[in-house]
């Protein structure tokens, strides 16, 4: 038997962002595909703490958080990449100078700014880690804190060129489109967790199968053989997909599984 590495994006992809669940047809394929003994793995922007708990709970091979800054498989932390401390009491100082709103993301925790944001987005995703408890105890100004990566909000106060000229040299910048831009140290990107797990596991390139719908997914499609978009997606995918499926509440995860075969 054959053994295929299938790794997926959770927002937008497995995740419907419209009902915020995952679709019982692709937690059904998720099964199927396992007891075929193929390999599944998160692989993710989200830190291990933004992941849900349910989502955690289910039975896949690994969990490739942050971009690729940590990797797990059956509760051992393979790799894990943080900022370094001073950085990380730096970085929300500039980005206040800036007019910039951030989330700092951390495997064990989010945080915030003490002061309301300006930015509509950073005040809804505060509010919706809030709700389960995230992001509450300490704030981006606590002295010690360590996180992995973050996400700003900007608009046209926002003093983006020095943004860049600050984070260019250390961080790969991902413009996200609408203002937003996603933060990475060099090096850490979801192709990268992609690369390590195969290593892992002792597989090939052509046993790789990527499912992604934004930009955050992109070096995944630059290093899977076999990518797949969901119906609705970024346009910047379109050049590396090799399969364009339904939507994620129109069964899209489901569906290209049974088109590759691997349920």
């Amino acid at each position: 038997m054959f053994v295929k590495a299938l790794f997926f994006d959770i927002d937008g992809t497995l995740l419907s962002e419209i009902t915020k669940e995952i679709p019982q047809s692709a937690l059904d394929a998720l099964k199927k595909t396992a007891e075929k003994g193929n390999l599944t793995f998160i692989n993710t922007g989200r830190t291990w703490s933004e992941l849900p708990e349910e989502l955690k709970k289910l039975p896949f091979s690994g969990f490739l958080c942050g971009c690729g800054t940590y990797l797990r498989r059956d509760g051992e932390i393979l790799m894990h990449q943080t900022i370094p401390k001073k950085r990380c009491e730096e970085i929300p100082v500039i980005l206040k100078e800036c007019r910039i709103g951030m989330i700092l993301e951390g495997t064990d925790n989010v945080y915030f700014s003490s002061e309301v944001s300006r930015f509509r987005e950073v005040e809804q995703t505060r509010a919706y880690f809030a709700a389960v408890g995230i992001g509450l105890a300490e704030t981006a100004e606590t002295k010690g804190i360590i996180y992995d990566k973050f996400c700003i909000v900007t608009d046209a106060q926002s003093d983006i060129e020095r943004m860049y000229r600050e984070f260019e040299q250390e961080f790969d910048i991902m413009d996200r489109r609408g203002g937003v831009y996603e933060i990475v140290p060099h090096g850490c990107s979801k192709g990268t967790a992609v690369d390590y797990a195969l290593k892992q596991f002792q597989l090939e390139k052509e046993d790789a199968y990527v499912f992604g719908d934004s930009s955050n997914d992109l070096t995944m499609f630059r290093c899977g053989a076999h990518t797949i978009a969901l119906g609705k997606h970024d346009e910047i995918l379109d050049p590396y997909t090799e399969y364009v499926t339904d939507t994620v509440e129109r069964d899209g995860v489901a569906k290209a599984m049974e088109h590759y075969g691997l349920i």
